[in-house]
């Protein structure tokens, strides 16, 4: 009886033992999220830890990039090794940037640098895009390499690139040690879908090492209870709809088709903007700020007003390493149109190897050109509700059609949801609609209104949170938690910008 009893605990220990190994072993099939609870339960455990070594510099440095490298190892594997390879070639680079004297040679160390990252990058990315339309001109016998995308390589790669840059232009100096790169490189909470993170914004913040105020601390829980509703709530809600049409758009109706439509216009910005919320909060808790990323993009009346709100910290990197160095707007009216169309054919190449996001990232540009040449004549259109209304709504039709693109599985799946709307649209079929999907439906009017609400009322609210009591902080978290267990689907879904 007594060696049954040891023998059924030691095999408990070894199954409890081995199941608390796998969490900390890669899974490809679960990839480590801000959404998920193991990542929360990390970071409860990681902050205390974090927050006794905040007044050392330099052991919080350790501490945080070895916790950034297992949060990438988590969400990617050993590619880990060559986000650290990247970052040691990068700040040696910088160094010998700034120790050269010759003017050719610092060039050429820095194209280099950027030679090196894009390689790396188009590999990973483009590799099997390059060989399919190779092989569509020579008619050869396609097979793809069996090439795995390490997660968010092509926010860290800008990153890369930037501070190379920078350093090249003597903007900033480069870090002391590889390790203060590393950190700024593998920073957890911006590392695998950003924001974008600059070195002469983030760098500075390092060597200050200010802890956070009680404030901000407040602040970044607001913002990531904030994402949590954007992402977990309304954005893996609503996509379930939303992937019906776009995965069988042939099946639909004209009326299901533009609601799934207008679900992923929603869906994007949700999932998106509340992986960004989740990202600046988490560091703003740890005391560094990453800028705002989303500033209600839907409510822009033209191209380059939504270029400006959304995806803040990728719009202004095209924009300084892409769009100046082509020369900007200082070579005449035609040129600042084609070098408009071709920073945002780089963005539609940048989110993804497929012609459907060259095609998106043309028809932005092409955009930003219409209304730039289209100034003179808007200026002296009245300033009214009615054609502030009228320009919003074209501008909304526009990105909304463009999603399309962006979304669906080809190109002629795009062009058939574009063909359904117009086609087969029934107005007499709205009512149905609604009745079949009323939760979806309440949950689409409820964003349109909120996103539409003044700023100043966002700030009140995260204002008034950061003021109450911390029981009515509790309660609100704990609420938000139990409608995200109510309406949450099945698996916790990826971001969507995982995938770039």
């Amino acid at each position: 009886m007594f060696s049954e009893i040891i023998h059924n605990i030691t095999e408990n220990s070894d199954l409890v033992i081995h199941n608390l190994l796998s969490l900390f072993q890669y899974d490809p099939t679960a990839p480590m999220l801000f959404s998920s609870g193991l990542f929360w339960i990390l970071f409860l455990i990681f902050i205390p830890v974090y927050a006794l070594l905040k007044k050392s510099r330099a052991k919080m440095i350790v501490f945080v990039v070895l916790f950034s490298l297992f949060f990438y190892y988590k969400s990617s594997g050993l590619f880990f090794l060559m986000l650290m390879a990247t970052s040691f070639v990068d700040w040696i680079v910088s160094k010998m940037i700034i120790k050269v004297e010759s003017k050719n040679a610092k060039r050429a160390l820095m194209w280099f640098s950027i030679i090196l990252s894009l390689s790396i990058l188009a590999y990973f990315k483009y590799a099997n895009f390059f060989l399919w339309n190779w092989n569509q001109m020579v008619k050869g016998n396609f097979q793809p390499l069996d090439i795995i995308l390490p997660v968010g390589i092509s926010f860290y790669t800008f990153q890369s690139i930037s501070y190379v840059v920078d350093v090249y232009k003597e903007k900033i100096q480069p870090t002391r040690t590889w390790l203060e790169y590393l950190f700024f490189l593998s920073f957890f909470p911006a590392l695998v879908a950003g924001p974008i993170v600059r070195a002469d914004y983030f760098l500075p913040q390092v060597e200050k090492n200010e802890e956070a105020t009680k404030d901000e601390i407040y602040a970044g829980f607001w913002l990531i209870i904030v994402g949590v509703v954007k992402k977990a709530l309304i954005a893996d809600y609503i996509s379930q709809f939303n992937d019906l049409i776009f995965n069988d758009p042939e099946l639909y109706t004209g009326v299901q088709t533009l609601m799934g439509v207008l679900g992923y216009t929603m869906q994007i910005y949700c999932d998106f903007s509340g992986y960004s919320d989740m990202a600046i909060g988490i560091a703003l808790i740890m005391g560094f700020k990453l800028g705002i990323n989303f500033d209600s993009p839907y409510q822009s009346k033209n191209l380059t007003e939504f270029w400006r709100r959304w995806h803040i910290s990728l719009s202004s990197w095209l924009r300084d390493y892409v769009y100046i160095p082509l020369g900007g707007n200082r070579k005449g009216t035609v040129m600042t149109y084609v070098n408009n169309f071709l920073t945002m054919l780089i963005g539609g190449l940048w989110h993804g190897a497929a012609w459907k996001f060259i095609f998106w990232g043309a028809m932005h540009g092409i955009g930003l050109a219409v209304h730039k040449a289209c100034k003179p004549i808007l200026k002296k259109i009245p300033d009214n509700f009615l054609f502030t209304f009228i320009f919003w709504a074209m501008t909304f039709i526009y990105v909304s059609l463009l999603w399309v693109f962006f979304r669906a599985a080809s190109f002629e799946d795009s062009v058939l949801i574009i063909k359904n709307i117009f086609v087969d649209f029934y107005w007499n079929q709205i009512p149905q609609f609604f009745e079949a999907r009323k939760i979806w439906c309440i949950m689409m009017i409820a964003l349109f209104i909120f996103h539409f609400v003044p700023q100043r009322w966002a700030d009140l609210c995260q204002q008034a949170f950061v003021k109450s009591p911390w029981i009515l902080k509790l309660l609100i978290f704990l609420g938000v938690v139990q409608l995200v267990i109510e309406f949450m689907s099945e698996e916790v879904a990826p971001f969507i910008y995982f995938q770039f």
